[in-house]
């Protein structure tokens, strides 16, 4: 976890959807940084392990992001536990957090653990509803992304559109602000031309729908990601 500040690109994938093997294989041998396995409906702790073992087979860091407590399971190369910033419920920026740290501190490995302060932009999101958000302005979110910083030091501040393309330059302003905590983006995603654009600002990008709708498109984010760091 302490080379999550160093990565690029991740790809995430929904245990709740299908993946064919050869696309898991296309998926894990891209080049990307790290694979999250994450999403908001139908998570088991079957379908998670079920991935994670598959996954397994190739050489690349995965990651869980717990959304499901019941969920949680054992093998992984790291544990994402995002903090719900523009909630309007503290449940999903304090309780459900401290409700899984209850159960399972005495046996978590500290060093596994990364901490995100997530900023969800898409009201016609599963995540934003079922986390009953409110919509924040930029002045919110600059005002949240300086909170991850500053108050809370949080290693990573989340600007999620989850299925829509968000506004490169409300990115680039959050990216000119932090200056310690790692600014991941992710949200609609679905061409090397996005992923090249999002990633002049923030530090790492997360593709993840476009998997399962356009296989090819979503390998050529990789590059586009990483060549965009090399301009």
């Amino acid at each position: 976890m302490e080379k999550f500040n160093e990565w690029d690109h991740i790809f995430k994938l929904d245990p709740n959807k299908h993946l064919s093997d050869d696309n898991l294989r296309k998926i894990c041998t891209s080049g990307t940084d790290a694979i999250i396995v994450g999403g908001t409906d139908g998570i088991t702790f079957e379908n998670v392990l079920d991935l994670l073992e598959r996954i397994q087979e190739y050489d690349v860091p995965v990651l869980l992001e717990i959304s499901d407590i019941e969920a949680i399971a054992p093998g992984f190369d790291g544990y994402l536990i995002p903090l719900v910033l523009n909630s309007r419920e503290k449940k999903w920026m304090l309780d459900a957090q401290h409700h899984a740290v209850k159960e399972y501190g005495d046996v978590m490995d500290w060093d596994t653990v990364l901490t995100e302060g997530y900023c969800v932009l898409n009201p016609e999101a599963k995540v934003f509803q079922h986390t009953n958000c409110a919509l924040p302005d930029e002045e919110d979110v600059l005002a949240y992304a300086r909170m991850a910083e500053h108050m809370f030091q949080l290693p990573v501040f989340y600007l999620e559109y989850s299925g829509t393309y968000g506004n490169p330059e409300l990115v680039e302003r959050i990216s000119e602000e932090l200056q310690q905590t790692t600014l991941v983006y992710g949200g609609g995603i679905r061409s090397a031309a996005e992923a090249e654009e999002m990633s002049r600002y923030a530090d790492v990008i997360v593709v993840g729908n476009i998997i399962y709708e356009r296989i090819d498109a979503a390998l050529e984010t990789v590059q586009a990601a990483k060549e965009s760091k090399m301009d």
